[in-house]
């Protein structure tokens, strides 16, 4: 069994005295030991030094890879060395797997209130070090400080969300034909859920998905993204200090081994669930792999969203939600606008007031507070938005502002406006990932809804228009699993998000925490 939660009040004072890692004895790790206590107290800059970690977690311990192999991560703003993490295999992984399965046979029938209890304690301990955790994010994604601060606190709302859904997971009493039979269904966690994060959102994507595991009553393995893995393991740090059993929430860091790792993670029987982030492709092999087992799946995966400016919207709205959708985290989320369609009678108007906004618009280092936009993730992100440029400019497009990368250290793009973008560029076909506006003209309601599903993927849509009958029509047409009607900011922990198509399976969010329950029948007969 497990021991109660702490009260609140006392889980905020636990401090953690062990230092960043398990001093090592050998000189080799010993210089290694003293070189990330000195990167930590030089680059992090943190009021609480000890949520920074430089190992993996597994069943409750901070534990090096078995070969000694790591992963440097950088800042993206600056190329600067953050640190290092371990580079795990499958022995790692089946590691986190068996103490996940056997931290479930009890965190599984701890009751609701008990884990409501935790995951309420989690939530407070991430608002009381959002600084902390805003700085981390920085640092790793590059995303601005505003940014990074808003992103912990939607991180933190799940485990708020989640741990009231907790309490929430009812049963049903269904009438029987038969007069000598009760029928019961009951709701019981799935069991050990396998997560794989991305980099955009280093501390959302786990949350959607830890949270609504933990309230379940599942147990988890985390596979994080080599780019952000400070975000992940800082999260371990707090869940261990809100009183998550060892062995609950586990952490593989890997990078060269992801496949074998991947593999293990959608293969093993004690697996009975996989939760994924990321790219359809990757999408697409991880579900394979977990189909071996039959294993239940949530996806979310690429998006492409059409976001579409009708001659009767409230321009300025309009372009406040271009900006809020498109520029959020310098265009590298799921669910921008990745191609504006805009009616030819307000297209000028539009194409002007956004092109104005952007031109003032401050690149730079996400720490400094003057900064509006932060870097890409690293060079292959510069290489794919010039890439999508380059070929809509071959085709006729104008650059309004922007269209190429900024100069210096770091992974900067500046942010860009085209127009005249023809329907059969990259922007139409790819989801680009960075800083770029692509408009492109458009005439009939009938024809920009034809272009906007003309993609195999279906994330989110977006649509400015005050005519309401309009309003309803266009949201029923976009083949998408989330339309924003008037706005450009859709997501928030009580929303079920997910997409159609190739874009996934499954929600996340809202009633999320059913992709962790299995329903079972109990029939009472003899009565």
């Amino acid at each position: 069994m497990f021991p109660q939660p702490l009260p609140f009040s006392q889980a905020l004072r636990v401090v953690v005295k062990a230092p960043i890692a398990t001093r090592p004895s050998n000189r080799s790790s010993l210089n290694l030991w003293y070189r990330m206590a000195s990167t930590n107290a030089n680059v992090w800059g943190l009021q609480d030094p000890s949520l920074i970690k430089y190992q993996a977690f597994i069943d409750g311990k901070w534990v090096n890879a078995k070969e000694g192999g790591t992963i440097l991560v950088t800042n993206p703003a600056t190329d600067q060395e953050l640190g290092t993490v371990p580079e795990m295999g499958i022995a790692e992984a089946k590691l986190a797997i068996e103490a996940a399965g056997k931290a479930f046979t009890s965190w599984g029938k701890t009751t609701a209130k008990h884990r409501h209890d935790i995951l309420m304690k989690f939530y407070h301990l991430m608002q009381q070090h959002n600084d902390d955790l805003a700085r981390i994010i920085t640092l790793e994604n590059g995303k601005t400080l505003t940014e990074a601060k808003g992103e912990n606190a939607y991180s933190a709302s799940f485990m708020e969300w989640y741990a009231e859904e907790a309490v929430r997971t009812y049963g049903e009493q269904i009438p029987s034909p038969f007069t000598n039979i009760r029928n019961i269904v009951i709701k019981q966690p799935v069991g050990v859920v396998s997560i794989f994060t991305p980099w955009n959102f280093p501390s959302t994507m786990i949350a959607r998905k830890l949270g609504a595991a933990l309230a379940a009553g599942c147990t988890a393995v985390i596979k994080p993204p080599p780019e952000t893995p400070f975000s992940a393991l800082a999260l371990a740090e707090l869940s261990r200090r809100a009183g998550v059993p060892d062995g609950v929430i586990n952490i593989v860091t890997t990078q060269k081994n992801i496949t074998e790792v991947g593999r293990e993670m959608c293969e093993s029987k004690i697996v009975k669930k996989v939760s994924f982030t990321g790219s359809t492709p990757v999408a697409k092999s991880l579900y394979g792999m977990a189909a071996s087992t039959l294993k239940k799946v949530s996806i979310e995966a690429g998006g492409n969203a059409p976001f579409i400016v009708f001659d009767d919207a409230d321009i300025d709205k309009a372009v406040e939600g271009a900006i809020a959708c498109k520029f959020r985290a310098s265009g590298q989320t799921c669910v921008c606008a990745n191609r504006i369609y805009v009616q030819s009678s307000v297209y000028a108007d539009f194409a002007s007031r956004l092109t104005e906004k952007v031109a003032a618009f401050k690149v730079g280092n996400g720490l400094d507070e003057n900064t509006t936009h932060g870097p890409l993730i690293h060079e292959r992100a510069i290489s794919k938005v010039t890439r999508h440029v380059e070929d809509a400019v071959s085709h006729g497009a104008q650059v309004l502002v922007g269209g190429k990368r900024v100069g210096g250290t770091g992974s900067f793009f500046s942010p860009t406006v085209l127009s005249d973008v023809p329907a059969g560029a990259l922007f139409n076909v790819e989801e680009t990932f960075g800083p770029v506006a692509a408009l492109t003209k458009f005439e009939t309601e009938e024809e920009v809804i034809a272009l906007a599903n003309d993609s195999d993927v279906g994330l989110a849509g977006y649509f400015f228009s005050r005519d309401v009958g309009r309003v309803w029509r266009v949201a029923e047409a976009l083949e998408v699993g989330m339309v924003g009607t008037n706005t450009g900011l859709i997501s928030h922990a009580t929303i079920p998000f997910g997409g159609v198509k190739e874009s996934g399976i499954g929600r996340e969010g809202g009633h999320g925490i059913e992709e962790y329950l299995n329903e079972k029948l109990i029939a009472f007969g003899g009565i």
